[in-house]
């Protein structure tokens, strides 16, 4: 056999020998496997953008600009941080379609994203061992799925909150929510915290999520908050997302007595960009208030994040520092990068891996922008419906001269115990 027949013979033999290995075996990356090549890894971040209802356009702005700061200091524990981002466009096809693409790429984890769609993302992402590490909270699923990582207590903590600040100042309450499957639970959340102050339920106001016209929600929660006893005034809450502001200019409007009721809302709803733009000192948000998870965006534990958004955001005006959703993805990163810094140096990077660091590691710290979070075994709470609520804290939060501030002569509260207390809602 001449020389280059011998060489194309033993070429055929192994590669056919290879082919029958990866019959027997597989080859190429299984799932849950290495989120990248060489020394990348991928992590995917998901949000509405572009919608007619709620966008959170500043989450994945933030993830991109803590992917080109981590990446110009060298990467994460010697990996390179790959971001993708996709589109969730409020919809459930949207957020499954996000999951797809998370598993295609062989994203390690989906960090610090938006979507009401629990039941659309998390089902693909379970089936692939991929954690879903610092979700914004609105989807029940994110405190029920064992491959969920909340770093806050999403929506059920906010409105225990509110229902424990409007029950210090009000005798009626009237919430105004959407008419929607993450809505649905939001009476019971708030009565919760109006429970604990001995108040009576809130009523319970639907609205289209993404309605022009809220006059008629407005006239019956001005009816609903007239305020029972003397020198007190009713309350109107509405967490409404990005209408929120749409239903409280009909509301000023249906206010023709001026009875001027106590207004509120929880951060995402309201936020600074929003009291800026409708007027800031002369806002009509002015006096509202406010819950959150976390500090005022005034408070110096913010500004490594803010250095990061001036430095690497590169003027994209979505990525604004005192949006609870870009604060919330970084936060979801810091979480991230924490995690993979505590992998041995050279050690493969997986989805299942990072899972299981986040099962079993010690606390994680987030630069005290929360209690050191861990969601071991031993860590989760006997809530009903949210047994993956590790972080139950609250903050209370006023406008003030058109700035969100501490609520003078409140402190931060953990909602653990209230929500224990409420009935199961998922």
């Amino acid at each position: 056999m001449t020389d280059w027949r011998r060489t194309a013979f033993l070429s055929r033999t192994f590669t056919a020998t290879a082919m029958g290995a990866c019959l027997v075996v597989g080859c190429g990356v299984v799932p849950g496997g290495s989120g990248g090549s060489g020394d990348t890894i991928t992590v995917m971040t998901f949000a509405p953008q572009d919608t007619r209802a709620t966008n959170m356009p500043g989450m994945p702005g933030m993830a991109k600009a803590y992917e080109a700061w981590v990446n110009a200091k060298g990467g994460i524990n010697g990996h390179k941080l790959r971001v993708l981002t996709c589109n969730e466009k409020n919809t459930a096809n949207g957020a499954a379609d996000c999951a797809r693409k998370a598993i295609a790429e062989k994203a390690v984890a989906v960090v610090g994203s938006y979507s009401q769609h629990g039941r659309a993302f998390m089902a693909p992402l379970e089936g692939e061992g991929i954690p879903f590490i610092g979700g914004y909270g609105v989807s029940s699923e994110e405190f029920q799925s064992t491959l969920s990582y909340p770093v806050n207590g999403g929506q059920p903590v906010l409105l225990a909150g509110a229902g424990h600040q409007l029950g210090r100042a009000c005798s009626q309450v009237a919430l105004v929510r959407p008419d929607t499957l993450a809505g649905d639970s939001m009476p019971v959340l708030l009565n919760a915290g109006l429970k604990a102050n001995k108040m009576p339920e809130a009523s319970d106001i639907r609205a289209a999520e993404d309605s022009g016209d809220y006059l008629p929600q407005a006239r019956e929660a001005l009816a609903d908050s007239s305020g029972g006893k003397e020198k007190e005034k009713g309350c109107v809450t509405a967490v409404l997302g990005e209408r929120t502001e749409t239903f409280f200019d009909a509301f000023r409007r249906a206010d023709d007595k001026h009875r001027n009721p106590q207004i509120s809302s929880v951060l995402g709803s309201v936020s600074q960009a929003l009291v800026d733009r409708t007027g800031g000192k002369e806002s009509p948000f002015e006096g509202a208030y406010l819950t959150s998870w976390y500090p005022v965006s005034g408070d110096p534990l913010w500004q490594p994040m803010r250095k990061v958004i001036s430095e690497y955001a590169f003027g994209n005006d979505a990525v604004d520092p005192d949006d609870s959703g870009t604060q919330t993805t970084w936060i979801a990163y810091t979480v991230l990068s924490e995690t993979l810094k505590r992998f041995k140096s050279g050690e493969d990077v997986t989805a299942r891996k990072v899972a299981r660091m986040l099962n079993q590691s010690e606390p994680v710290p987030t630069g005290g922008l929360t209690p050191d979070l861990s969601w071991r075994y031993k860590d989760m709470r006997a809530v009903a419906g949210f047994p993956r609520i590790v972080n139950g804290r609250v903050t209370f939060q006023i406008v003030q001269a058109g700035r969100l501030v501490a609520q003078q002569g409140e402190q931060s509260m953990d909602m653990t115990q209230t929500l224990e207390q409420a009935p199961r809602t998922a």
